[in-house]
């Protein structure tokens, strides 16, 4: 990854992933859901079911994992738009469908594959608050965000 890459991925994955864990707080919120079991779910993800016993320890593990991944997808959009300038010209669209994409690796690839006892959710409010955050949360500003590194800049 070029030197210049590094801010537009680090803010690209932060900024989605700020924005996706507090979506996750509030809605699972009015479920009666709190921060730290949110955590813990994503912590499972390489815990399995020990992370619901974790506590603190895996409620941390969770946010910087939460993280990671974030940062993750941050990098791969980025890298595809170096390569693909369509995702840089069009960069709203293309981070509209890219959060898609996220959400169903996410949901029927990643955690499928991962320890987490999760099973995708057939309740059509979460199916589809989940796919309007990653759609506009995390895949939109990780668009914008790689636009602004790689778009031509204006003599």
């Amino acid at each position: 990854m070029a030197r210049s890459a590094l801010p537009a991925v680090v803010l690209g994955g932060l900024v989605a992933g700020t924005l996706d864990i507090l979506y996750a707080f509030v809605f699972w919120h009015f479920r009666d859901v709190a921060p730290g079991a949110i955590l813990r779910s994503v912590a499972s993800g390489v815990l399995g079911e020990a992370a619901y016993e974790g506590g603190a320890p895996a409620a941390a593990l969770g946010l910087g994992l939460h993280f990671v991944i974030a940062l993750g997808w941050a990098a791969l959009f980025y890298v595809a738009a170096r390569r693909f300038s369509a995702l840089v010209q069009h960069a709203a669209v293309a981070g509209m469908l890219y959060g898609l994409v996220v959400y169903v690796l996410m949901n029927y690839v990643v955690v499928p594959l991962s320890a987490s006892p999760l099973t995708p959710s057939h309740d059509g409010v979460v199916i589809v608050g989940g796919v309007l955050a990653h759609v506009f949360l995390i895949g939109l500003p990780i668009a914008l965000i790689a636009r602004r590194t790689l778009a031509p800049k204006a003599a």
